[in-house]
């Protein structure tokens, strides 16, 4: 099976485009992307999951200027797409990224995309045959983490336990944005219908100096139950977890803006 590379250009620019296309094809890989969109409202950034998830692709690279990585909305939607591309594909799937103009740390974006690899476009060529070519590194993760974007239901996202464990309960809290509803079902598809065990909402938390409100239950949940939360608006983070026991808190956080 020949290879591919997926690439969201950030800025529409088509002599950019149409360079960078050229460029990998000179490689022997197979091409696809888009113009970045950042309606929020309509989810746009949840187009790419379908063709990203496809097993020829084998890269996801990101091309654009400081600005456009510094844009909270592009952020937002960015992060959001990795977290949905790594459900899929495995934590260890590549992403690469091309800044145009200065430098990019990647420290400083969304917590899905802190493993990506800056690298110069001029180098670009041997880099991507190399990545595309070579297994998915496997990376093990602490939780599972998935959304769904339905323009008729909002965003959802899914957590629930690594395989091999399990959760008493559990919590998802957000800074900024809203929660409006819960559920608790199997993993990988939104329950119809749902029992919660002491369902709660409006918990006040604190971490790092934010502020987060968040939802929770007590449906104990193995490796095949989820709990999923139906969040409004851009949050700037997320913290989620099992349902803390008395004093001892241990969550997991995303940036995502």
């Amino acid at each position: 099976m020949s290879k591919s590379v997926f690439i969201s250009i950030l800025e529409k620019d088509e002599a950019k485009g149409k360079g960078l296309f050229q460029t990998v094809s000179r490689y022997g890989l197979g091409v696809n992307g888009h113009f970045w969109s950042d309606n929020l409202e309509k989810m746009e950034w949840a187009g790419p999951i379908a063709e990203l998830d496809r097993p020829e692709t084998g890269v996801w690279l990101i091309k654009g200027g400081r600005a456009s990585f510094e844009n909270p909305d592009i952020r937002f939607g960015l992060g959001l797409l990795a977290a949905a591309v790594q459900a899929r594909r495995g934590l260890g799937f590549p992403i690469l990224c091309i800044c145009d103009d200065g430098e990019l740390a990647t420290a400083a974006l969304p917590t899905t995309l802190r493993g990506a690899e800056v690298v110069e476009e001029s180098k670009l060529g041997v880099k991507l045959a190399a990545k595309a070519n070579m297994p998915i590194k496997k990376i093990d993760a602490e939780y599972r983490f998935d959304l769904y974007a339905l323009p008729s239901l909002g965003l959802w996202i899914e957590v629930g336990p690594a395989p091999g464990h399990e959760w008493n309960g559990a919590l998802l809290g957000v800074c900024g944005g809203e929660i409006s509803a819960h559920g608790v079902g199997s993993a990988g598809q939104l329950p119809e219908r749902c029992v919660l065990n002491y369902p709660m909402k409006g918990l006040k938390m604190e971490l790092g100096g934010r502020e987060f409100v968040g939802w929770a239950v007590k449906n104990a949940l193995g490796e095949k139950d989820s709990y999923f939360v139906k969040v409004g608006g851009t949050p700037d983070a997320l913290i989620f977890g099992a349902f803390p026991d008395g004093d001892d808190v241990e969550l997991f956080s995303l940036q995502l803006r």
